[in-house]
């Protein structure tokens, strides 16, 4: 069987936004480089991986999900450039013309749709390609899940699986949540465990199962509740909304129709040519 290919749409874009020259322009004077880099990453993907399908996961910008709830501070001053939260407004349209399932909804991050197509493509017995940047990801890696890391701009990618992991960090995938609730993530704002770094982190997970078994031996009593709060926030919840994925070849041709109704003449000769 082929695998799902799952791709972290807003990693990817803002690769793209911060790899191609802004110069790359729309008929209108609008922003192209974000579209054009984006989506050449997915045909290069495509073409590369041969899957059997692909679901491109995205954010909702601007809109809190029970993770802002249970923490007031999590992803809090992060600002975008106007020009990329204008093409993130239309890449999800343009990608979607293909044939491409895309997971938006409110209430959940492009990385809980991740989590929930591998554990869809699981329970139909197949593999899954997933493609992000973010390492909160790593939590999936497993025999039946590869992560793709992009480790130059958009160009090069890592395979991670469980040893991968194990390498890097020093706990096994299913503890990476574990981790992150115990190590902290300044990206997004998730304090951690006082005084407790990376090493210290991965020494108690060699240790202990998890951060459940760390509390029931004694240890962060005085934090246990706010550490629980940290681990909700760090695992990927697989219930986000996917529709159905069956075997699909892209229509790159209608994605180049769209693309020239978006005023990208380059990006539409691209995909004719796919």
């Amino acid at each position: 069987m082929r695998p799902l290919l799952v791709m972290d749409g807003d990693s990817f874009a803002h690769r793209a936004f911060h790899a191609l020259p802004k110069t790359l322009r729309r008929d209108d004077g609008g922003p192209a480089n974000t579209l054009i880099g984006f989506t050449s990453m997915l045909l290069r993907l495509w073409k590369a991986e041969q899957p059997r399908a692909v679901v491109v996961a995205w954010d909702t910008i601007g809109v809190p999900t029970y993770r802002n709830e249970l923490l007031p501070t999590y992803q809090s001053g992060r600002e975008f450039d106007p020009e990329i939260v204008d093409q993130l407004a239309l890449l999800p349209a343009l990608i979607s013309s293909t044939g491409i399932v895309c997971g938006k909804h409110r209430g959940y991050e492009a990385d809980d749709f991740l989590a929930a197509a591998v554990a869809s493509e699981r329970a139909r017995g197949g593999t899954t390609l997933v493609a992000t940047g973010d390492r909160d990801a790593f939590q999936l890696a497993a025999d039946d899940v590869t992560i793709l890391q992009p480790v130059r701009g958009v160009s090069e990618l890592a395979r991670i699986g469980p040893p991968e992991v194990r390498e890097r960090y020093g706990v096994e995938p299913e503890q990476v949540p574990d981790f992150i609730a115990l190590r902290g993530d300044p990206s997004d704002k998730i304090p951690g465990a006082r005084g407790i770094g990376e090493k210290t982190a991965a020494t108690l997970l060699q240790t202990y199962a998890d951060l459940e078994a760390m509390i029931a031996d004694g240890r962060f009593e005085s934090e246990a509740e706010q550490l629980r709060v940290f681990l909700r926030i760090a695992m990927l919840d697989p219930a986000a909304p996917l529709p159905d994925l069956p075997d699909l070849e892209p229509d790159w041709a209608a994605g180049a129709v769209a693309a020239e109704e978006l005023g990208v003449a380059r990006l539409a000769r691209q995909l004719r040519e796919a």
